[in-house]
This record gives C-alpha cells, structure tokens and sequence, in this order.
C-alpha cells in the first residue's frame, strides 16, 4: 500500500517520496493550521475535568439536565453534514481547475502541431519565427500560472521569449497571458497575410488561441470566486462551539478519558474543515494544491520534442513519400504493360 501512495504521488507531483515522508509531508501541511485549536480543546476539557472529577465542583452539566445533550444531538445531526458540503464543494472547485489545466495541455498541443504543419516557412529566418511562437505558446501557459499565483514575471521566461518581451511582460504588462495570447493572434494574422496560411486555417488556429484565453478565463473564475466567506465563518464557529460544548456531556460516562476524546474529536473536525479549506485554493503552494509546475514542464517537453520531430524527421518523411509515389507509378507503369500485352494477345488469338 505504501508503494502505491507514493507511486501515485510521484505520478501527480513529479516528487519521489517514501511512504513516511509522504505522510508527513501532507499531514504537516494539516496538523500545522489546526494545532493550535487542538491545544486549545484539550487544555479545556483537562481543566474541565478537573473541576468535576478531582475538587468535586459542579460543572454546567448534571446528570438529569438534558438541556446540553439535546443541543450537541442538534450539532451531531447537522454540523457533519455541514462540513461534507463544505468539502464536496472545495473537491468540485479543485477537480473543475484540473479539468481546465488538462486542458490547456489538449489546446497547447492542438495550437502548436497546427502552427508546424500549416505555417509555411519559405525563408529560414520564417523557420526561426515559427520556433519562437511555439514556445510563446510554452510561455502562455507558465505565464498564467505565475498569474493565478499573484506572482510577477520571473526567470522562467527568459529563456522562452526575446528580451523586449520578457522585458515588456514584467514591467509593462498589467496581464501577461493576455499579452502572450495577444503576439500568438498577431502572429498567426501576420502569416496570413503573407500568404503563408489560408484564410480558413487562420481561422482554426484562432479558435484555438480563443480557447487559451477561456481556459485562463475559467481558472480566474475559480480564483476569484471563493466558496461564500459568512458559509466559512458560520462552519468555523459552529465547530468551535461543538467542541466546546462536547466536555460538558460525555464527562459524567467518561470522567478520565474525556481529554482525550475531545482531542480526538477536535483533531478530526478541525482537519476535515482545513482539508476544505485547501482545496478550495488549487493555485496555490500547498501540497494538495495542482501541480501547476509538473503539467507546465509537461507542456514544455511536448513543445520541445515537436520542434524536434520537425527539424529531423520531415525530411524522412518527405522521402519516404517519394518513394511511395515512385513505386506506385512503377505499379501502374506495370499494370498498364500487362493490359498491353493481354490486348495484342487477344487480337492475335482472334487473327
């Protein structure tokens, strides 16, 4: 089972972890935000307990007050419900952001195929330019994720853009993925113009630059629309006031351990609402964010080998094409020698 997790892990992130470290690792990232609420809890219940237990003084709770118990049987029923929603809801928000990034990944791939085969390179500083724009594709993507992260430009794109753009994107840009969409479109519009691509493929490739920007539209959806903050701050204080009003029923059944129950019960709750929390935020840094720099390395790799394919293998192609199309007219050069030679043959017979 340890093997699986971590095979998984390294499948998502890229990162080969033991099975302890990936424990730790995402635990951490959890038990770090809620610990101190879980100290808070227990040091409550501890002193709670002591009250009633060792210097016999009444706690707000008897036995025959029902008044506490009802109340937490409305917590039972209600906040476990509460938080499956809250997750359910942040599970949607992360899956929806992994739907729209494998999907930049299709229109990346889609974008730059379509620009080697259609563009038409006649001179070789056009074969240079067509290179460019194929990785200005590379750098949309790794420029939108610098974007849902509220970071600046940085070192990422200087070996994927000139130095004027790179230049213009990190001072002169309020929105560097728009403007990378931007030079593709001029671009593309720029070749058509030189007769390098027809009206109608122009048009497909547009289309795909439209769908760049889409994508980067939804994942500002996702960014800029959080789960409702009065829904998050409701849940949190309902939480805590469970957590505080759990000591006063169970401490008559179980006097010693009831420190320790409430710890348990206090490190679930808070974790599930955390967990949440997190999820709700896929851009982000944490461990169970996206994996926003594994699919942009993916995306590079992609671009990176179909450069190659195209500098090495068109020209295999080509002749491999050609020898086709020799060996086929052989076959109908032969074919035609047998019709021939059959028909002289029968106009033999019938002299």
């Amino acid at each position: 089972m340890s093997n699986t997790f971590s095979q998984k892990y390294k499948l998502y992130t890229g990162k080969k972890l033991s099975w302890l470290q990936l424990t730790f690792l995402l635990g951490n990232s959890i038990f770090a935000e809620i610990l101190p609420w879980v100290v808070f809890f227990t040091s409550y219940s501890f002193v709670l307990l002591l009250i009633y237990c060792r210097w016999n003084i009444p706690v707000l709770i008897i036995e025959d007050n029902n008044a506490i118990s009802t109340l937490l049987i409305l917590f039972n029923l209600g906040l476990p419900s509460l938080l499956v929603f809250r997750t359910n809801t942040a599970n949607e928000r992360f899956w929806e952001a992994r739907k729209l990034w494998g999907n930049l990944v299709n229109v990346v791939r889609n974008l730059t195929r379509d620009i080697c085969i259609v563009v038409q390179a006649k001179h070789p500083e056009n074969k240079k330019e067509k290179e460019e724009i194929l990785f200005l594709v590379v750098a949309f993507a790794i420029a939108m994720k610098l974007h849902l992260r509220s970071e600046k430009v940085n070192d990422e794109l200087i070996s994927l853009v000139s130095t004027n753009q790179f230049y213009q994107l990190k001072y002169n840009s309020d929105h560097p993925p728009l403007q990378i969409a931007f030079w593709i479109g001029d671009y593309l519009q720029f070749e058509c113009d030189q007769n390098c691509i027809h009206i109608y493929q122009l048009v497909a490739l547009h289309s795909l630059v439209d769908n760049l920007v889409e994508i980067l539209g939804g994942c500002e959806r996702i960014l800029k629309t959080p789960q409702p903050i009065i829904y998050t701050l409701v849940l949190r204080k309902l939480v805590i006031i469970y957590c505080l009003l759990l000591p006063f029923e169970i401490i008559f059944y179980f006097r010693g351990f009831t420190f320790a129950i409430v710890t348990f019960v206090s490190i679930i709750l808070f974790a599930i609402e955390q967990i949440g929390s997190q999820l709700e935020q896929p851009f982000a840094h944490h461990p169970h964010a996206l994996p926003l720099d594994l699919i942009c390395n993916t995306i590079l790799q992609n671009v990176q080998e179909l450069i190659k394919q195209t500098n090495y293998s068109s020209p295999g192609i080509k002749e491999s094409a050609a020898k086709r199309h020799r060996k086929n007219k052989l076959i109908a050069l032969k074919n035609s020698i047998v019709s021939l030679d059959n028909g002289h043959l029968n106009q033999s017979k019938e002299g």
